[in-house]
């Protein structure tokens, strides 16, 4: 369902599928976990052709929360225009900005030229 790897400092994490109604809960506490044990480091959520669907859209945005509120820079990487746009649209104001980017080394690029 999930891989992650460091990459120049960077938490990378990959969703290859998605996870379906009951996989959702399960993926959230996941990622949740490796945002909290590779804290400050910055996440970038990529976001595998199967994996991006707008019923992930929602699961991604808890997990920008979650960085808000950790202080923790994220971003996210998927090929799909309208999944871009719906976590542009829906994303959170209050805390740190969600950036979402269509390609993954360029959302790690940009992640690592941040924390620079």
């Amino acid at each position: 369902m999930l891989s992650h790897a460091l990459d120049r400092g960077v938490l990378v994490i990959t969703v290859h599928q998605d996870p379906g109604i009951d996989g959702r809960a399960t993926l959230l506490t996941r990622i949740s976990d490796l945002v909290r044990a590779c804290r400050p480091a910055p996440v970038v959520v990529v976001l595998d052709e199967p994996a991006a669907r707008n019923a992930v859209v929602g699961l991604i945005l808890r997990v920008h929360r979650l960085c808000s509120r950790l202080g923790t820079l994220m971003s996210v990487a998927t090929h799909s225009a309208p999944v871009r746009r719906a976590l542009e649209a829906e994303a959170d104001t209050g805390g740190t900005r969600l950036v979402v980017h269509a390609r993954a080394d360029t959302a790690v690029a940009a992640a690592c030229a941040a924390v620079a």
